[in-house]
């Protein structure tokens, strides 16, 4: 199970370890608990307990276990969190962990440095927003993929200037596929 394990491990010694977070999805405030017992972790959202597990399977991408229920999650950065996509449908999400606000100064950062796109998932490209050359800002569409009859926009992670696109409109691209570069 990957979860916070800097939360964790300050707290090796001890049997159980609990963290509340409020977390806002899709424009709902929800909290968010879980504690480790051991090697096991408890769930509960909104004060009710639920039976979940969670694998990173690749960068940015999990499998989840909700209750029986299999999932895949879809985790990028966005300018202000993260952009979440489950199941083809996509939802902004942020945490509001007062810890974490005031160890960033208040503020969400953006990428730095040279940052590839990658595809979030198999699809074809319909749209291309940009060209090579262009100024663009953290969080501004850069291309759309079709994916299961799903239109989803590939954001910028940072501000700065689109490098190169590897793909054209009508191609089709595997997930995590490189689809442009931004420095």
């Amino acid at each position: 199970m990957k979860c916070p394990p800097k939360e964790f491990e300050q707290e090796k010694g001890r049997s159980e370890r609990a963290v509340k977070l409020e977390v806002e999805i899709g424009g709902k405030a929800r909290t968010v608990g879980f504690s480790r017992i051991g090697e096991r972790l408890s769930w509960a959202i909104d004060g009710k307990p639920i039976e979940a597990d969670a694998v990173e399977v690749s960068a940015g991408v999990y499998s989840i276990l909700i209750e029986g229920q299999s999932f895949e999650a879809r985790i990028e950065p966005a300018p202000r969190g993260a952009r979440v996509v489950i199941a083809g449908r996509e939802y902004s999400a942020s945490v509001r962990d007062p810890r974490q606000w005031k160890r960033h100064g208040g503020a969400a950062r953006e990428a730095e440095g040279r940052q590839q796109v990658l595809a979030p998932m198999p699809g074809k490209i319909i749209r291309i927003l940009v060209q090579a050359g262009e100024t663009v800002a953290a969080g501004q569409g850069l291309l759309v993929i079709e994916a299961m009859k799903m239109q989803n926009e590939v954001r910028s992670p940072k501000s700065g200037t689109v490098e190169r696109l590897l793909v054209n409109e009508g191609q089709t691209v595997n997930a995590a596929e490189i689809l442009g570069i931004v420095s």
